[in-house]
């Protein structure tokens, strides 16, 4: 008898333990931002039976795909200008003007600039379309410099919301500081901190004054750079050639239509991708549409207990250091 009894009670502390187990470990959901493209005419709608979702060729349960529109369409979009990248820039004010002001009311813009090196916010994001476009001026002098350290201070200085974000680059893309035929580490540093945040970083190549006599494979580079920044965001880079584009308004036409085409997929993680980013590729079944996304998903860490004022100040203290690093 004793031995039975001893035997049941072995049985529900192991219960409680697997129980323990099962509640410490819910599914954890993670989400990305997914903009619906054709190739011919207007993308229908998506479904979540027309879209598949996997990581490492395994399917993924979708739980939440919803249309971007309406109440759910709220947007902060930043303009990044650098000011070195400056070819005919003012002949190309009028387009991103009127970019901006056929922007939706659900959209906020605010307008930054990369000024020899350093990020100037001249506006935050605002819904007053006169004050964000008088923040848009014709370039002063810059020194060429990194573009995408300051696009890394802008991403992880911007607030935590339930709002999409997108960054607009014009830039030629050019780190001077970097070695040929090596990595740059600050380009992989911005696009870590994009997919983090879920930033979506559009860029519009635009070359310095001196780009005739300037060396071929360094504005060749620069256009790669932004492209493999723009593309494993879920954003866009838009060139023609190596000069400036003859017109920012078709480029920026397409970013407004790509914008208005876009959904919140939300979809379930392995409890031990918590904290990390996690690749994930995502298709469309229906033919001649396919879907841009970022190419890494930041899948969010369990809330710790200790989360009162002592854990904020770290964690402010922790992005202070990393823009002093930067």
């Amino acid at each position: 008898m004793k031995k039975y009894r001893h035997l049941s009670w072995l049985i529900l502390a192991c219960s409680s333990v697997m129980a323990a187990q099962a509640t410490s470990h819910p599914a954890v959901v993670a989400r990305i931002v997914v903009t619906n493209n054709s190739f011919y005419q207007d993308p229908p709608p998506l479904t979540a039976d027309n879209v598949v979702l996997t990581q490492d060729y395994k399917p993924l349960p979708i739980t939440t795909l919803l249309p971007l529109k309406g109440a759910w369409a709220e947007l902060e979009l930043y303009i990044l200008v650098d000011a070195s990248a400056n070819c005919e820039f003012g002949d190309r004010l009028k387009d991103l003007v009127q970019f901006l002001s056929s922007q939706p009311p659900t959209t906020s813009i605010g307008v930054a600039y990369i000024q020899d090196g350093r990020l100037e916010v001249v506006q935050e994001p605002t819904h007053d379309r006169a004050q964000a476009i008088q923040a848009l001026r014709p370039h002063s002098r810059s020194k060429p410099s990194n573009p995408f350290r300051p696009l890394a201070e802008l991403i992880e200085g911007w607030h935590d919301d339930s709002s999409r974000h997108v960054v607009l680059m014009i830039t030629n893309g050019i780190n001077p500081g970097a070695t040929s035929g090596q990595q740059d580490v600050s380009v992989e540093t911005a696009l870590h901190a994009a997919q983090r945040a879920g930033v979506a970083v559009y860029s519009i190549y635009n070359p310095g004054p001196d780009y005739l006599t300037s060396d071929t494979m360094a504005l060749y580079s620069g256009q790669v750079q932004l492209a493999h920044l723009a593309i494993e965001t879920g954003g866009t880079e838009y060139f023609q050639g190596l000069g400036p584009l003859p017109s920012f308004a078709p480029s920026l036409e397409e970013m407004a239509k790509s914008l208005a085409n876009q959904y919140l997929v939300e979809f379930v993680m392995k409890p031990e991708t918590q904290g990390t980013l996690q690749d994930v590729s995502i298709r469309s079944k229906t033919p001649d549409v396919y879907l841009s996304a970022p190419w890494k998903v930041w899948v969010p860490a369990p809330p710790t207990l200790n989360s009162g004022a002592s854990t904020k100040t770290e964690i402010a203290g922790h992005k202070a250091t990393r823009r002093k690093s930067i």
